[in-house]
């Protein structure tokens, strides 16, 4: 593995359309499908997002449509390589907190098992991912207009 898909790269793919889209799975065409994976803290997130969307349902097709994405996450999670946040994550984890870096939960988690494994993090969000010290990122849903990755 080489490549971690942050949750708004993953959910890019989960769309299936859009030029995003299709700059992502171009630039995923030119690697074999074992140089990615994905966070169990990016599971966490999708899980969450459906949780909150079925308890929010106000009828039954709305629960249903609840269950599905609930569904497809399960599914979804099945294709690639689940990273855990194990103990070495979470150590980092702590030593990025320690450094007082202004980043959401759930994002500096995912940087510190990026990190803690010396994975390249794929995501859009180079602003706030950014701010944590040598953690490799790149955006794969802008056009590859030349240059190695």
């Amino acid at each position: 593995m080489k490549y971690l898909l942050d949750t708004d790269h993953l959910s890019i793919i989960q769309r299936e359309m859009g030029q995003d889209y299709m700059n992502l799975l171009n630039r995923m065409a030119q690697h074999p499908i074992s140089a990615f994976s994905v966070s169990m803290v990016t599971f966490h997130e999708q899980i969450l997002g459906s949780h909150t969307y079925i308890n929010r349902a106000r009828n039954s097709n709305e629960i249903v449509k609840g269950y599905e994405m609930m569904a497809r996450i399960r599914r979804d999670f099945t294709v690639l390589p689940v990273i855990p946040f194990d103990s070495a994550a979470a150590a980092m984890f702590d030593s990025l907190q320690s450094q007082r870096i202004q980043l959401a939960t759930m994002d500096l988690r995912i940087a510190a098992t990026c990190r803690s494994r010396g994975l390249i993090l794929l995501t859009r969000n180079n602003r706030d991912f950014g701010k944590v010290p040598e953690l490799k990122i790149e955006n794969w849903t802008i056009s590859k207009t030349g240059g190695a990755d």
